[in-house]
């Protein structure tokens, strides 16, 4: 929590593949940087390190109900029992991770004021629309990933989506306009905004898998636009 606000926001971790919620509380930088923009952190965890996601290699068939259902326990347990502002919770996540915070803005939208998914997406088959409303999303990849790459990857009978296909869906369901490049923190942004003042951002950096804290502190400060 931080010390200087109250009935604070929060930026939701989700962490990568094998990672666990202590790792992410057990990274001072990241605390740093939520409690100086005015956040409490919360770091999610998932089973065993996984995420129990649609298309994914452990569980093709599963729909993902049960990560959904836990988010929003987490989220409503968070606003009772520390005051958190519902109306300004940010998720993020990195990896498998990121590959959460995507299914997260497309199922479950109406928990969350935007998205920072970071190095990683759907799983095949990529929705053709969202079941939630638009919210502002920053998507995060380097733009030479080895491990989620842009055009995803075979694992095992499961492939990663393609991010720019997902970009794509998420610009038709959100009502995004046209790209315009962007130079935000390092990364290289095409940026779209849409009639409700939401922002759909696709940043690149040169590299390859990493989580980098300015490129989310910068995709923070992108989605924070105009607020007090």
């Amino acid at each position: 929590m931080p010390d200087t606000v109250e009935n604070p926001g929060a930026i939701v971790f989700s962490h990568g593949h094998r990672g666990s919620a202590r790792g992410v509380m057990n990274n001072s930088g990241l605390r740093r940087l939520a409690a100086d923009m005015g956040y409490a952190l919360i770091a999610a965890d998932g089973v065993d390190g996984t995420w129990d996601l649609p298309g994914s290699p452990s569980n093709p068939s599963s729909d993902g109900a049960g990560e959904l259902a836990y988010f929003e326990a987490v989220l409503n347990d968070a606003a009772t029992q520390f005051g958190i502002d519902q109306d300004n919770i940010i998720a993020t996540g990195f990896s498998a991770g990121g590959m959460m915070t995507w299914n997260l803005v497309c199922d479950r939208s109406y928990l969350l004021r935007a998205a920072v998914p970071m190095s990683g997406t759907f799983w095949e088959d990529i929705p053709t629309t969202c079941d939630t409303p638009p919210i502002s999303v920053i998507h995060i990849h380097g733009d030479n990933d080895p491990t989620v790459p842009l055009s995803g990857r075979a694992i095992r009978t499961s492939h990663q989506g393609d991010v720019p296909t997902a970009l794509g869906m998420y610009a038709r369901h959100g009502g995004f306009g046209n790209a315009v490049p962007q130079q935000v923190g390092g990364l290289d942004c095409a940026v779209r905004d849409n009639a409700e003042d939401q922002t759909l951002g696709f940043c690149m950096f040169e590299g390859g898998h990493s989580f980098r804290l300015e490129h989310l502190r910068a995709a923070i400060e992108m989605v924070n636009k105009g607020r007090p």
